[in-house]
């Protein structure tokens, strides 16, 4: 054998021992911290093991009162440029839960997608930068913020900043007076949570942008819910409430989706997102498209293009 086939040959063997070990160290991975594959780029993988708990298919016709019609690039171009920070942190909890990494890897392109619409992201806590120049945060994590960004926090708020804070992240720990200064309610340890199904319920106030062909229905999840939070339900906007069985069948009527005008600044709140799947769901995006509009200040419908994007329906 000459030299340059017995090089090419060592080279071929090491690379395949490369692989190997890769394969190996990849297998003794934790499924907890291992994404599974996603269906699309803007999806948020399912485990193939919790398929049988999915949620089913919603249908076009669910959809389709909810959505304007689509507009063309002339309008588009008149947007306001808006810039939106997704935050994120650890994954916390078992395979195709609380998925934050996997979660702002598959919707920064997702909202990359839209137009005039720039997209950061930023890990555990916003930069500097982004509170300078960021329109909108989206903190999808454990723990809202830490005590000492409250006056970058109150900062950006006073400016007309945005705020969204999707389920755990209402946890405000050892800062909960501020954070639920800024939310209206957040969790505390003596709190109550449910994992099920759930119906999410609409207040009948079609005069609300948010509640666009909402107002006055239910739509039906499988998720996630919190109540018994701290704070005063009189200080936020109810967008969305559901119904749990607080101890000895007394049922009693939460908030689980909010708005809360922070001076010039905008919070939004949505406590559904435990799930994977519950991203995948394209009434759920529109739900999320809208508070992500809604703190931003800007028109409710200006995300609806996004809220089909690799979602599979029935017809």
């Amino acid at each position: 054998m000459d030299v340059a086939l017995r090089n090419h040959w060592r080279l071929m063997w090491g690379m395949m021992a490369a692989m190997g070990l890769a394969w190996v160290a990849q297998a003794a991975e934790p499924a907890a911290t291992r994404p599974a594959e996603a269906g699309g780029a803007t999806l948020v993988p399912v485990p193939a093991d919790m398929g049988k708990d999915a949620p089913p298919q919603r249908t076009r016709a669910e959809l389709t009162p909810l959505l304007a019609k689509p507009r063309d690039a002339r309008a588009t171009a008149r947007y306001r440029p808006l810039h939106v920070t997704l935050v994120a942190g650890p994954k916390d909890h078992g395979p195709g839960e609380h998925d934050y990494p996997a979660w702002q890897k598959a919707w920064q392109k997702l909202l990359a997608a839209a137009p005039q619409t720039k997209v950061t992201t930023a890990w555990e806590t916003p930069s500097d930068d982004d509170f300078k120049s960021a329109d909108v945060l989206v903190i999808f994590k454990h723990k809202a913020w830490p005590r000492e960004l409250n006056e970058q926090i109150d900062a950006f708020l006073a400016r007309g900043g945005g705020i969204v804070l999707l389920h755990y992240a209402v946890d405000g720990a050892d800062n909960a007076e501020h954070v639920g200064k800024c939310l209206g309610l957040c969790w505390r340890p003596s709190g109550k949570y449910r994992h099920g199904h759930l119906d999410l319920e609409f207040p009948d106030q079609s005069n609300v942008p948010f509640l666009r062909g909402l107002a006055g229905r239910k739509l039906h999840f499988h998720d996630e819910t919190y109540w018994r939070l701290a704070g005063d339900p009189a200080g936020i906007e109810v967008l969305a409430t559901g119904t749990e069985d607080d101890g000895d069948g007394k049922m009693v009527r939460i908030p689980l989706i909010w708005n809360r005008q922070a001076g010039k600044g905008r919070v939004h709140v949505n406590i559904l997102g435990h799930y994977n799947w519950t991203f995948n769901d394209p009434l759920f995006r529109v739900l999320l498209l809208r508070g992500i509009a809604s703190a931003g200040g800007v028109k409710i419908d200006r995300f609806d293009d996004l809220a089909t994007v690799d979602v599979a329906m029935k017809e």
